[in-house]
């Protein structure tokens, strides 16, 4: 499914946990967000809305890998055949951006953007002793390389963000808000498993998809 239609389920969940709960601005905003976020986490595992920005990045810095290494070949040419100067440091660089714009992929390149937020993120939870932050640094640091539809839509990965969620939870002592991620995150799974598609929802102990093909 679209990200938008995720997305748009994780708000109704978010808004749903704002009403049955206590309410203040403060805790609404929070319930939205972790439903909403979590209803698209599944998806960092492939272009989404949530790596879409990393992707428009990649591609740019692809673009100038390329662009600098034709640059620099362009002058090392100039350069001998105007002068017969031969500079290796700037051999060795124009073919080392060019071999780079050549070689990698702009899938590449976003998937090693996203996952430097992840190794922030660990950073972040090591530093201020946070349990929760550094598996979910974990989360997004391995998400992106992994295939499309594969680990982080199954039930283990259900599982995984509900702990990340219940650390979350304690430490905002938040009611209920583990139980907020946990349903945007399963409402991704479920949505998904309404396409042809379908989830392999216990990979990789069941390799087959489990389809309900309705929609």
């Amino acid at each position: 499914m679209k990200g938008t239609t995720h997305l748009t389920i994780g708000v109704a969940i978010g808004a749903a946990a704002a009403a049955h709960y206590p309410f203040t601005i403060v805790h609404a905003a929070t319930y939205l967000g972790v439903a909403a976020f979590s209803a698209l986490s599944a998806d960092l595992d492939g272009p989404s809305l949530l790596s879409s920005k990393a992707s428009k990045l990649s591609k740019w810095l692809h673009g100038l890998l390329l662009g600098g290494g034709w640059l620099l070949t362009a002058v090392t040419a100039y350069l001998y055949i105007s002068d017969h100067y031969v500079d290796i440091p700037l051999i060795i660089a124009c073919a080392a951006l060019l071999l780079l714009g050549l070689v990698v992929r702009t899938g590449v390149i976003r998937n090693a953007l996203v996952s430097s937020v992840g190794a922030a993120l660990i950073y972040g939870g090591i530093a201020y002793n946070m349990s929760w932050l550094i598996g979910f640094g974990v989360f997004v640091a391995w998400a992106p390389w992994l295939k499309h539809r594969g680990l982080t839509h199954t039930v283990w990965a259900v599982i995984a963000w509900g702990a990340i969620a219940l650390g979350l939870e304690k430490q905002l002592e938040l009611e209920g808000l583990m139980h907020v991620a946990v349903a945007g995150y399963l409402s991704h799974l479920i949505a998904d498993t309404l396409t042809p598609s379908g989830v392999k929802w216990l990979y990789p102990i069941y390799k087959k998809s489990i389809k309900l093909p309705f929609l």
